[in-house]
């Protein structure tokens, strides 16, 4: 994780929201050369840093129909999903900054072999050009890794491979310290390194191994309470399926009911109009599902 900014707390709250506006102007600014009128760039904006992934159209970002526009949203969606304090000090003038973060690292090659995969996997099959299936791919792993939610395409006409992929990007989400939700990629990163911990163990019982980020040893009590987190998420996830299963609700609404509105991603709107279709569901949703929208926004602090 980077350094502190600045002693004060009120100080680093400022430069994070300085960094914070700035990145909304710059977007805003991009997407009106690219043909946006104000309004629509300036809404856009407001709900591509905060990663709301709330479109001024009923089509998304797909109304616009521009590779342009899809660049620029998805850079700037890739951004709200860093560390803001790594954006400040790029702009301070340290560029390596990004690279020196392990969870950056991560968290940017995470993204990118799933946009190769996805890309991959609906060449031929969906698109028959290769740059459109990467620009689909791209803009569509990034919404959903970083919980933003918009969509130039309807993935679920995505081959099988796809859609589980995108599915399981909801469940990580972004960095800490960024707007976006999820789980967070430096828990992903310390389950991951516990795992294999655990593995060089059972191999070599009398070895010492720690856990270590970015160059600095992880306390025993902070992996156990990651680990926690993450057996608790899960259990909720698991618990939420098989009830809204079970007052009728189809396998697949009930399957991405609790991921989206527990990672406030922008594409829970979809899963709210199948909801409303079942009458059995809304005593039990009207209550359950806003509350997994409370636990998305508590738990998503860093």
């Amino acid at each position: 994780m980077p350094d502190k900014l600045k002693p004060r707390i009120r100080d680093t709250a400022v430069i994070l929201w300085q960094v914070y506006a700035l990145l909304t102007v710059a977007e805003a600014a991009l997407l009106m050369v690219g043909g946006m009128t104000l309004f629509d760039a300036l809404n856009h904006a407001f709900t591509t840093m905060p990663t709301g992934g709330f479109s001024t159209k009923n089509a998304s970002v797909a109304y616009f129909d521009s590779v342009y526009i899809d660049g620029v949203i998805t850079l700037f969606m890739l951004l709200a999903g860093i560390n803001f304090s790594l954006h400040y000090q790029v702009l301070k003038g340290r560029p390596l900054a990004f690279w020196k973060d392990s969870e950056c690292r991560f968290y940017l090659a995470m993204c990118l072999i799933l946009t190769l995969v996805v890309g991959a996997n609906i060449y031929k099959s969906v698109y028959a050009d290769a740059g459109q299936s990467l620009r689909y791919a791209a803009f569509q792993v990034v919404s959903i890794v970083t919980t933003t939610g918009y969509a130039t395409a309807d993935y679920e006409l995505w081959p099988a491979m796809s859609q589980l992929l995108i599915f399981l990007c909801m469940f990580v989400g972004a960095s800490a310290g960024s707007t976006g939700g999820g789980m967070k990629c430096l828990r992903i990163m310390l389950c991951f390194k516990f795992c294999y911990k655990e593995l060089f163990r059972m191999i070599h019982p009398r070895a010492v191994s720690h856990i270590k980020i970015g160059g600095k040893g992880v306390p025993e009590d902070v992996v156990r309470s990651v680990l926690g987190f993450l057996a608790l998420y899960m259990a909720l996830f698991a618990l939420s399926t098989v009830l809204l299963a079970g007052i009728g609700v189809d396998f697949v609404t009930a399957l991405g009911a609790w991921p989206l509105p527990s990672e406030t991603s922008g594409r829970a709107s979809v899963w709210w109009d199948r909801w409303k279709i079942s009458p059995a569901f809304r005593p039990w949703g009207n209550g359950c599902l806003p509350g997994a929208c409370c636990w998305g926004g508590s738990k998503s602090i860093p």
